[in-house]
C-alpha cells in the first residue's frame, strides 16, 4: 500500500548558493520512484506519494540524489502525512500566535534530539514562547525571527539537526499532503 510523505530540504532556496528549481526537485523524487510529487512555492518543499516496495531512508536516498543528479547537497527530513497532520494538530500557540510568518516549526532530523530541548523549556524568553511536539519545536517570534531569542537558542542547542519553517507554510503543506 502506497503512503504519503512530505519532504523538508535543509537550506534549499533560502541563499544562493543552493537554488534548486522545484522542476529539478520533482524530477529527482520521480526519478527514485516517488508519485504524485508537488511542491509547494519555491521552498524546498515537496510532498509524494511511496510505494510500499520502497523502504529504508527516504531522506538520505533524496539527499544523495540531490547530489548526484543536481549538484546540491542539503539534509532532507522527511515525515508522513501522519506526522506532518500531528505537527499542526498539536500546535500549542493558539490565541497567542498572531501571525503564522512569525511562528516557526523546528522540524528535528533526529527525533531523540527531542530531550535535548527539554533544558530549553526551562529558561525565559522573554515574550517568545518555546513549546515541544512529538517530533518538533514550536517557537513564537513575537517581535520577527531575526530577534528571537528563543530561536537562537534552538539553533546553538540543535545546529544542522533542524529545520525550520514558518507556521503558514506547514499549514499548507498540511494541506497539500492531506489532498485538501
Amino acid at each position: 500500500m502506497a503512503s504519503r510523505y512530505v519532504a523538508l530540504l535543509r537550506g534549499i532556496n533560502v541563499g544562493r548558493a543552493k537554488r534548486v528549481a522545484m522542476a529539478d526537485l520533482r524530477a529527482v523524487l520521480e526519478g527514485l520512484g516517488y508519485s504524485d510529487v508537488r511542491t509547494l512555492l519555491n521552498s524546498g518543499n515537496a510532498v509524494f506519494t511511496a510505494p510500499a516496495v520502497i523502504r529504508g531512508d527516504a531522506g538520505g536516498r533524496i539527499s544523495k540524489a540531490l547530489a548526484e543528479r543536481v549538484g546540491v547537497s542539503s539534509r532532507v527530513t522527511v515525515l508522513t502525512a501522519a506526522e506532518l497532520a500531528a505537527v499542526v494538530r498539536e500546535f500549542p500557540f493558539e490565541g497567542i500566535a498572531t501571525d503564522p510568518t512569525r511562528t516557526l516549526v523546528a522540524f528535528l532530523a533526529d527525533p531523540a534530539d527531542r530531550t535535548r530541548l527539554m533544558p530549553l523549556l526551562k529558561k525565559d524568553w522573554g515574550p517568545d514562547r518555546l513549546a515541544i511536539g512529538t517530533r518538533v519545536a514550536y517557537i513564537w517570534c513575537s517581535e520577527g525571527i531575526l530577534a528571537s531569542r528563543a530561536l537562537e537558542g534552538l539553533g546553538r542547542e540543535l545546529g544542522e539537526g533542524v529545520t525550520t519553517r514558518n507556521y503558514a507554510t506547514v499549514t499548507k503543506l498540511d494541506r497539500l499532503a492531506s489532498g485538501n
